[in-house]
């Protein structure tokens, strides 16, 4: 597998995900401001990715504070971890991150600066250890619920380049393969940015496991033909109860697999769920320009002028998902009990 995100030398590198699958190439991130504009222009997507990314871009933005007072550093800091928070509003896990190394800035008073940057650079690449460590046991938890012959349905891209590595969703289905079990996948294309299509059948196809691509309003229709027997997806941002945002389109495909009696499971970390919201209904949407609709790449194809709207994001009700993969283990309803009583044993 191709790596998503890595130091090389004083500056991160990471694939840029809107040239895929055409051509592979490397965005390289010289500021904490780099990866702010690889963020919100989609170089990097997908939730544990942009964690990483984001923690990342804050060591190397500590790396170019030019003062030897600690006072001095923490406020420079906080100003970058502020700009890198505001990047992409969905995805919980980049608040997570920017949180996770300020503590670290917190924890670290007193200490000489530049031992405090070369701890954020650690911590960085920890946070990308973890995060690919972390996907590998969710997907030991998740292929257990994959049956020894299974078509899987997938929507947008929750493999290894929407994480550090290996993937949640696709993790899910790697693990199963490794497993010995014959799987096939059937990958929505994900509109607008087609990331099922450019990204999930690339991954795929990299791994030689069978995947066929549909059209995003076909789901419903090879459903109702018995042709898909699981749906699993990635998460944005998960709340207290259950109720999960994920790739716009989400929501339509678990409400359609619970007509046809589909289980529908969702592959995230632990880092993926905001136990501080009740219900989704406090989980901010993204909406980007509508222009994303109307273009594919250079290629217009609405009309001039049309008014196009651009949600990224859907919240899936709890009650329409079946089982959420974590790395501590398959969490089924009622989500609210069994969510309190991880974090619960976390602390």
């Amino acid at each position: 597998m191709i790596p998503t995100i890595e130091w090389q030398d004083n500056h991160v590198r990471m694939i840029d995900q809107r040239k895929l699958p055409c051509k592979v190439e490397w965005f390289i991130c010289r500021g904490y401001k780099d990866v702010i504009r690889a963020i919100e222009t989609m170089v990097i997507r997908g939730a544990p990715a942009i964690g990483v990314a984001a923690a990342m871009g804050l060591a190397l933005g500590g790396l170019s504070v030019r003062t030897a007072s600690y006072d001095g550093f923490r406020v420079r800091f906080r100003e970058m971890a502020a700009a890198m928070i505001k990047a992409r509003p969905t995805a919980v896990n980049l608040r997570w991150a920017v949180e996770r190394m300020s503590s670290l800035v917190r924890n670290m008073a007193g200490k000489p600066v530049a031992e405090i940057k070369q701890a954020l650079r650690q911590e960085s690449q920890m946070i990308l250890e973890e995060d690919i460590e972390i996907n590998r046991r969710m997907g030991r938890n998740g292929q257990k619920l994959v049956p020894k012959k299974a078509s899987i349905l997938t929507h947008c891209n929750a493999g290894s380049l929407a994480t550090g590595g290996y993937g949640t969703a696709l993790g899910v289905i790697r693990a199963a393969v490794e497993a010995g079990k014959k799987v096939s996948v059937i990958a929505d294309e994900t509109r607008p940015w087609l990331q099922g299509l450019r990204l999930t059948a690339f991954e795929l196809m990299e791994d030689s496991i069978p995947v066929t691509v549909i059209a995003d309003n076909a789901a419903g229709s090879l459903m109702r033909r018995k042709e898909i027997d699981l749906v699993v997806t990635g998460a944005d941002r998960i709340a207290a109860n259950g109720d999960t945002a994920n790739k716009i389109g989400t929501y339509q495909v678990a409400v359609l697999a619970r007509e046809n009696g589909i289980p529908f499971y969702v592959a995230a970390p632990l880092s993926t769920i905001d136990m501080s919201i009740p219900s989704g209904d406090q989980i901010p949407i993204e909406e980007r320009s509508g222009e994303e609709i109307c273009r594919i790449r250079s290629n217009m194809f609405g009309p001039s002028g049309v008014i196009a709207r651009n949600p990224v994001f859907d919240v899936t009700p709890s009650r329409y998902i079946t089982a959420i993969i974590t790395e501590a283990g398959v969490i089924r309803p009622p989500f609210k009990r069994e969510l309190h009583k991880i974090f619960r044993k976390a602390k």
